[in-house]
């Protein structure tokens, strides 16, 4: 695996983290600003992450077969 599929994993990982704590702080009550901004940032961070995690995997398979 080479460091950059690794970089991409990691990046990936930390953006899933952030939007998944964005949004659980909508949990708690806020004006409904913050609320729209958490969950827009929450929702874009959690599939940004997932689908730069799915392009990672798919780069480190295809440099598998080579």
């Amino acid at each position: 695996m080479s460091w950059q599929i690794l970089i991409m994993f990691a990046v990936g990982g930390v953006l899933t983290l952030i939007g998944a704590g964005l949004l659980l702080a909508l949990t708690r009550p806020a004006g409904p600003a913050k609320v729209y901004v958490y969950r827009m940032v929450g929702i874009m961070a959690v599939s940004g992450g997932i689908v730069l995690a799915m392009s990672a995997a798919a780069m480190w398979d295809w440099s598998a077969v080579s």
